[in-house]
């Protein structure tokens, strides 16, 4: 039972008995003057009364059973029309409820008698009270008394259901629908106009092409709906790749463990009481969470300073929002997100950083974070000060209102800051706490050893452990602090930016320019291991051409044999790499290499090496340097690359390697784009094969197989560059050929045929009696279609009708088969069987 429970029962009685009350005259009043006529469109009102119409992006749904009963009410008597209404009103709650529930039984029956009478006296007082457009004149009025009291009512009867806002509530849930019932009135005009010419018979005959429109329609929207899945999906996994960043900012300060869920928890609550709806709302809910993730920029030393900051390190604390900005834009979030974040530390008088906005210049977001920020820090403790009770801190951020903060998000947190800080405890019960107490008590010493506390040690050139005495200390220790410092910032703002990103490409340019100032190289290369061979993933500097074009066997060459042993190698050799010198136009002067193994959570990821010109250019600390980031690089590249097989088997057939529906949909819709864009003709054939189900039934279903695999692989070939050749599941096939006449289309066709027949022969298909061949069907923009359905089902339509007039084998056409594509494989030379290295 709804919270204010005396209103909605006497609203909901109210209603009842307006509806009984209007509903018993009309019945009193019954007659029909047409039996078959009145059956006529009670049969077609009921039939659509269960059917509901989608509209993309929008979670209501519309009833077209509402033009039916205009159609009845211009055609029919108000008593009969009332009848019909009331029917439909029982077939649409029974089928919605699955149950009969008489308060709703009551309610839906008493507003679909309100709302059609409604309709009838604004269209009657019209229509004959004004020449010329009172017809036209009526159907407005009338359509728009049916949406007030059909909209109105139901949005009442909501709004004390759940305790919200009546015309707010109103206005975004039903006003869109408007137009809707304003063009339902003007169709149902038009079909009124027919109807008097042609006799209300006509329905029966154009109900079921009106049915087929519905179902394709249906099919279009739920297409959208697909793609706006997939859009969410990929939203949310951004969203939680870069809450994960937000976890690892907490990591570095206990103090403001759950902070960013309680001022998540806090921003709601106050942006829906501000009116923020959709789109806003979701971008605060999503900058609520991330507003720090440009802290990953400034150094820990300042984040965790037990004191105050001096005027250096503020300012380097206030990068932060542009940063946390920057990083969001990359996420291309489909609500704005990026502006919030920039702004949270702007202040209403114009007195904040980055930029000094004022006033309502800020977007309303970040004035509500930057509140609600505030509340929640002077409420906890920090390394600088205890924390203030929760009415002292909210009496400073009142103190502030109109100068730092919007004096209306004041005024609502100061109104509810007690029952929101409530639902902050509640929704911080399952945060996410990083396990950074607790002691592991296995592992009594690292490999090396532990460090000496009586007297400092170094490694020597030779590996051995020596003490260091003060003569021999040559180093200014002031600049090797410097330096160490210098060394551990770099690596740990490096760490903390692997994993920003799945992009593969985006991840190793990141870890080149910053490898590029600990470790100086002219050349860095990543190899992934492919059909058993080491293969450049990336490579970035002098020679990258050389360096992509080597294809190295497991433990040959210097990449090789680290893959092998899992193992570094430093100083090694790149010209023992196979077929690095085979070519002399591609000689190069590089003469060391330092490469590490990369093992990710699964195993061996790939090997990373960097290339110098001078001989013996590495040094140990160099090798420590890039194994201390090797782990992580290696699980970003892991993800980077599961990321890519998972979007690659998404947008594939499995089987061929041919993409897929969803794919050929995509591609599809973009050249009929570019089509109707630069005027261009578009080709599409759909091809099925003959005799396929018998190959499965008596060759078996791996000879069908390799049947489907040989025929993806020969359309490939005899299709051009940019045709795409797509599998529509079974034995279907598509191919969309931009820009290709009629006559070359049909050449296209004849190579598929004879490709088919030619695939006969040599799986042997051919020889266990089974003739295979193929049905194709063409269509071409713009004179068969103008959209992708339109073509699709007329290539289909021809393809069918080919089947049942099979083509005559003709004259065959060349096949110009492509080249293969020549990789670089060199034999190792005899002098070159091992790699010259020194190996750690």
């Amino acid at each position: 039972m709804p919270p204010n429970r005396v209103a909605f029962v006497s609203f909901l009685m109210a209603e009842v008995a307006a509806g009984l009350l209007v509903g018993g005259w009309e019945a009193g009043h019954w007659h029909t003057d047409n039996w078959s006529r009145f059956v006529g469109y009670l049969v077609v009102s009921l039939a659509s009364a269960r059917l509901k119409i989608r509209i993309p992006n929008v979670v209501a749904t519309l009833s077209p059973t509402f033009i039916l009963l205009i159609l009845a009410t211009l055609q029919l008597n108000l008593p009969e029309v009332v009848a019909i209404s009331v029917c439909c009103a029982l077939v649409q709650t029974v089928s919605k409820t699955g149950k009969f529930r008489l308060d709703q039984l009551a309610f839906n029956s008493s507003l679909s008698v309100l709302a059609p009478v409604a309709f009838h006296h604004g269209y009657e007082l019209l229509r004959d009270s004004i020449p010329l457009v009172g017809v036209q004149l009526g159907l407005i009025v009338g359509g728009t008394l049916y949406f007030l009291v059909n909209t109105l009512i139901v949005a009442r009867i909501s709004s004390l259901e759940s305790r919200v806002p009546f015309i707010p509530a109103w206005r975004s849930a039903y006003l869109w629908s408007y137009p809707y019932y304003l063009g339902g009135a003007c169709v149902a005009g038009v079909c009124s106009v027919v109807a008097d010419k042609l006799g209300w018979q006509y329905f029966l005959v154009l109900g079921p092409v009106a049915y087929l429109i519905y179902m394709g329609y249906n099919t279009y929207v739920g297409r959208i709906d697909d793609s706006r899945k997939h859009v969410e999906e990929v939203a949310a996994l951004h969203l939680r790749t870069i809450e994960s960043l937000a976890l690892a900012i907490e990591a570095k300060d206990d103090t403001t463990h759950a902070h960013l869920r309680r001022v998540q928890t806090y921003a709601l609550a106050i942006g829906e009481d501000l009116g923020m709806r959709g789109g806003e709302i979701e971008a605060l809910r999503a900058a609520a969470i991330l507003h720090d993730i440009g802290k990953l920029a400034v150094p820990e030393h300042i984040i965790c300073k037990p004191g105050k900051l001096t005027p250096e390190e503020f300012e380097k604390m206030k990068i932060h929002p542009v940063v946390g900005a920057e990083i969001l834009e990359h996420v291309k979030f489909p609500y704005p997100v990026a502006p919030i974040v920039r702004a949270h530390h702007e202040k209403w008088n114009g007195a904040g950083y980055p930029y000094g906005l004022k006033g309502e210049e800020i977007p309303l977001g970040a004035r509500i974070l930057a509140a609600v920020d505030c509340l929640d820090a002077l409420a906890s403790d920090r390394q600088y000060r205890r924390a203030l009770p929760l009415d002292e801190a909210m009496k400073v951020v009142d103190a502030d209102s109109g100068r730092s903060f919007d004096p209306a998000v004041v005024d609502v947190l100061k109104r509810r800051y007690v029952e929101l800080e409530k639902a902050a405890v509640a929704s911080c019960v399952d945060t996410v706490k990083l396990s950074k107490d607790i002691k592991i008590e296995r592992g009594e010493a690292p490999a090396a050893g532990f460090e000496s506390t009586a007297k400092a040690v170094a490694l020597s050139e030779t590996g051995s452990m020596r003490a260091m005495t003060a003569p021999e200390e040559a180093v200014d220790f002031l600049s090797a602090i410097a330096s160490a410092r210098h060394e551990v910032q770099e690596l740990f703002e490096l760490s903390q930016e692997l994993g920003n990103s799945l992009s593969l490409a985006e991840t190793l340019s990141l870890v080149a320019s910053r490898m590029k100032r600990l470790i100086p190289h002219e050349a860095i290369a990543l190899y992934v291991q492919k059909d058993g061979k080491l293969e450049a993933e990336y490579v970035q500097g002098e020679n990258a051409k050389l360096f992509q074009s080597l294809r190295i066997p497991l433990g040959e060459g210097l990449a090789g044999w680290v893959a092998q042993h899992e193992r570094a190698i430093i100083n090694g050799n790149p010209a023992v790499e196979p077929g690095y010198l085979n070519d002399p136009s591609k000689f190069t002067n590089l003469r060391s290499a330092l490469a590490i193994p990369l093992n990710g959570v699964n195993g061996f990821v790939g090997v990373l090496a960097l290339y110098r010109s001078e001989k013996d250019a590495f040094r140990k600390d160099h090798l420590r340097i890039l194994q201390a980031i090797g782990s992580k690089l290696a699980v970003s590249v892991e993800n980077a690359r599961k990321f890519l097989v998972a979007e690659s088997l998404s947008a594939t057939d499995e089987l061929t390697g041919l993409p897929n529906l969803k794919s050929m949909f995509v591609r599809f819709d973009a050249e009929l784009a570019r089509s109707k864009r630069v005027e261009a003709g578009l080709t599409v054939l759909v091809c099925d094969l003959n005799g396929f189900k018998s190959i499965n039934d008596r060759l078996g279903q791996l000879t069908g197989n390799r049947v489907l695999k040989a025929m993806a692989d020969g359309l490939r070939e005899i299709c051009r560059e940019y045709d795409m050749v797509a599998r529509l599941g079974g034995d279907e096939f598509v191919i969309i050929l931009p820009e290709m006449v009629a006559e070359a289309a049909d050449v296209k066709i004849r190579q598929i045929e004879q490709l088919v027949a030619r695939i006969g022969e040599e799986t042997g298909v051919k020889d266990s009696g089974t003739i295979l061949t193929a049905s194709v069907g063409e269509a071409t923009f713009p004179s068969d279609g103008q959209t992708v359905e339109d073509l699709l089902s007329e290539a289909d339509r021809r393809m069918y009708l080919a089947k049942r007039k099979p083509r005559l084998l003709r004259v065959p056409v060349p096949i110009e088969p492509r080249l293969p594509s020549l990789h670089l494989v060199a034999k190792p030379q005899p002098s070159e069987a091992a790699p010259q290295v020194s190996r750690i």
